[in-house]
């Protein structure tokens, strides 16, 4: 290794040193600052955080999110975001991994414990909008016909990146889904899904 390489190694890791404490007090500062119920975790970079008056989130023990590609460069340069609505409730349980992750909860998401969420992964419980085009663009009403159903990922599940996880759903306990899948129904426990919309693959 030549002396360029050396010292730039070497300062490259002070910096990251660095970030990662001022980061932890940046994520601190969100947290408290959104009256998040949270114990010890470990991030690379800081999320983007809004929980509403009257929302909930709770966050389990040893909890780990990447922020930026320097954790996880297949998530791409994003932060996580955490978006809970008035009234909803948004519950992660322990030793939960994500990286570039999406939750938007409108109503309810559980995630348990031991569970891993892969880069730029997404989790909606609700439409957004209404699917009748007649009330569409009219805001209040089309908020109020909108679909929000809870979702839960259960213990020990693998979502891989990129997926994109919709209202109503449940993900087995041990269960994996494919990277790049649209999982639209249910899926059991100790099985694989993958695809578009999301189909069984195999047992585990």
């Amino acid at each position: 290794m030549n002396l360029y390489s050396f010292t730039y190694k070497f300062f490259r890791r002070v910096k990251i040193i660095i970030l990662f404490y001022l980061h932890k007090i940046l994520c601190h500062i969100h947290f408290k600052g959104n009256n998040v119920d949270y114990q010890n975790f470990g991030s690379l970079g800081t999320p983007y955080i809004i929980v509403a008056r009257g929302g909930s989130c709770k966050i389990g023990r040893n909890f780990r999110m990447n922020n930026d590609v320097r954790g996880n460069p297949i998530g791409g340069k994003m932060k996580c975001i955490f978006f809970v609505d008035r009234d909803a409730k948004l519950t992660i349980g322990e030793n939960v991994g994500i990286s570039q992750t999406t939750l938007i909860c409108h109503k309810s998401i559980t995630i348990g414990n031991n569970v891993m969420i892969g880069g730029g992964a997404k989790i909606y419980d609700t439409d957004f909008h209404s699917i009748d085009h007649t009330i569409r663009g009219k805001n209040r009403i089309d908020q109020q016909n909108t679909k929000r159903v809870p979702v839960i990922i259960k213990n020990n599940a693998f979502i891989g990146a990129y997926s994109l996880i919709l209202k109503g759903v449940t993900v087995g306990e041990n269960s994996v889904i494919g990277a790049g899948s649209v999982v639209t129904k249910s899926v059991p426990d100790n099985q694989i899904w993958a695809g578009n919309p999301a189909k069984f693959i195999k047992n585990i």
